[in-house]
């Protein structure tokens, strides 16, 4: 009876582990200022439509903040141009969540950092994937990607970043 449990017990493991859908996968990135200094980890979690954000960052200033998926998972400061773009699969790309013509895959809500420069929110996005569930782009591609976080708020309209302003932060996704 023993032997039956345990082969049960390593089957459903798995077939958890096999299947998409029941399998939970994770990601993180550590966030870096243009200084080098460590402000934060975001973690990601695949959902069944999207991905699921947990930003805990520190250091940040105070205010609003810009927050996008960047198509290079390359965080060269101190200007973190080399993460790229947008996270997008249109030849021509248009930002904005409030936008009807938007095709932005890397569009995020804004993220707001307390007076101490603390930051913590949990975000949804219907628009990626970490593997490319649904259609929609990878994350975790060949070339990776990154989260940048701005250091102005994105109107979620005007072209082509929303107004964010510099990169002011940046985290690999691994």
């Amino acid at each position: 009876m023993r032997k039956l449990t345990v082969a049960a017990v390593v089957t459903i493991a798995a077939l958890i582990a096999a299947s998409p859908t029941l399998a939970q996968t994770t990601a993180t990135a550590q966030v870096k200022g243009a200084d080098g200094k460590d402000l934060g980890l975001v973690t990601l979690t695949e959902a069944p439509h999207g991905v699921l954000l947990k930003l805990e960052l520190k250091g940040l200033t105070p205010g609003w903040h810009a927050a996008h998926f960047h198509e290079k998972g390359d965080c060269g400061a101190p200007d973190f141009k080399s993460a790229g773009a947008h996270v997008h699969t249109a030849a021509t790309t248009v930002h904005g969540l409030l936008n009807p013509a938007s095709n932005d895959s890397g569009d995020l809500p804004n993220i707001f950092a307390n007076a101490d420069g603390s930051a913590t929110a949990e975000v949804y996005s219907p628009l990626v994937s970490l593997k490319g569930a649904g259609g929609r782009p990878a994350l975790l591609d060949a070339d990776g990607s990154a989260i940048v976080v701005h250091a102005n708020a994105d109107d979620h309209m005007s072209q082509p970043i929303g107004g964010a302003g510099a990169r002011a932060a940046c985290g690999v996704i691994k």
